[in-house]
């Protein structure tokens, strides 16, 4: 079994219900507040929970489970959402290149960033939209309509806020005519990102000025700097495209798998230094210092951090697909029927089935009894 199958050593929740009492003093927001004390909970008796029996008759083994929190933020319980949002968005591909396309926040707007998130980070959104699909209908680029999906990510390697925009891109749009067309580069590359960084901090700019109170520092700071729209390789085919859906989709700020120490008052985690190759080393935070960084990639309620645009949103994308597929051809991918039924972990033969469940409280008197035979 590989390494990162295995139970993480450490944990978040942990880290959080050793300090629970002062997180109010560390993080002002209630919101957020809320949030860690919903992480910190996961998979403990305070969230109630219920009790399994295997149906095997050489087995019967009874087990014990604790509910999730099904927060969007906790290491724990993303693994169900991740898989489910995968296999929605395989009916969704198209037969086409795709390229990754990285719109990057400058850190002279972390400030506001923080003061006002949800205007910061929607209109990050709006922009990038902006620009991919106004690059899409120019004559000189493509001269059609295209999609985008894009999901928000606020984290670096060292939890320090780093606000980006993942997007897949596929390289061709449908014209006015109703045609597919492919970018004029051959699927060698999308659109000039010269060009389009230019244009995307301009339109950024002038977006978030009408929104929040820009100070002249700040603005200055904004174009001191050249901004840079990173736009990687194509990916090969769609099951690339499906690979990095899985590991962007539900990412959170820090999995559990990353924390290797907790001693002496602080959290050693692992980084990976990208400016170094990617190499891994240990950064250790103090406790305190670790929960105020995690906290800043808590997002406002409700905010959506996945976002499907043109021909890919959901009012567009079931007419477009069959008028594009009927054109390209269609990408067919085996429907995986999921299973709803838990294996015995004991056994691996029988299937659990649910004979009680308990609030906060724990299990009634009888079941304890039992559990403990």
């Amino acid at each position: 079994m590989k390494a990162m199958d295995l139970r993480p050593r450490y944990e978040l929740a942990s880290i959080l219900k050793h300090h629970e009492q002062e997180i109010p003093d560390i993080v002002p927001n209630r919101w957020k507040q809320r949030t860690l004390f919903a992480l910190a909970r996961c998979r403990t008796a305070q969230m109630g929970g219920h009790i399994d029996r295997c149906d095997h008759p050489g087995c019967g083994k009874l087990h014990l489970s604790y509910n999730s929190c099904r927060n969007r933020h906790c290491p724990k319980c993303q693994g169900h959402l991740k898989e489910r949002w995968i296999e929605a968005r395989e009916q969704d591909l198209l037969k086409a290149t795709y390229f990754h396309v990285v719109f990057t926040l400058p850190e002279c707007l972390n400030e506001l960033a923080l003061q006002y998130p949800e205007k910061v980070y929607d209109t990050l959104f709006k922009v990038g939209w902006g620009v991919i699909r106004d690059f899409g209908a120019n004559p000189r680029f493509l001269g059609a309509k295209t999609g985008m999906i894009a999901l928000l990510h606020t984290w670096g390697q060292n939890l320090s806020l780093h606000p980006h925009l993942h997007c897949i891109v596929p390289a061709g749009g449908v014209t006015k005519s109703g045609k597919w067309k492919q970018t004029k580069s051959n699927g060698k590359y999308l659109f000039p990102v010269r060009e389009m960084s230019r244009v995307f901090r301009a339109r950024y700019a002038e977006a978030l000025g009408k929104t929040t109170d820009i100070s002249r520092p700040i603005r200055q700071q904004m174009f001191a700097k050249k901004w840079v729209v990173y736009a990687k390789r194509p990916f090969y085919g769609p099951k690339q495209v499906i690979s990095y859906l899985g590991r962007y989709s539900h990412k959170v700020a820090l999995s559990n798998h990353r924390i290797k120490d907790i001693r002496d008052g602080k959290v050693h985690f692992s980084v990976k230094d990208y400016r170094n190759g990617g190499k891994t080393t240990i950064l250790a935070l103090s406790d305190i210092e670790f929960i105020r960084r995690f906290a800043l990639h808590i997002l406002p309620k409700g905010f959506t951090r996945i976002r499907h645009y043109g021909l890919l949103s959901s009012s567009k994308k079931a007419t477009c697909k069959a008028q594009i597929d009927s054109q390209i051809g269609a990408v067919y991918v085996v429907q995986r029927v999921p299973s709803l039924q838990r294996k015995c972990p004991t056994c691996r033969k029988g299937v659990m089935v649910t004979v009680a469940v308990f609030d906060q409280r724990g299990p009634p008197e009888y079941w304890k009894e039992k559990l403990l035979k």
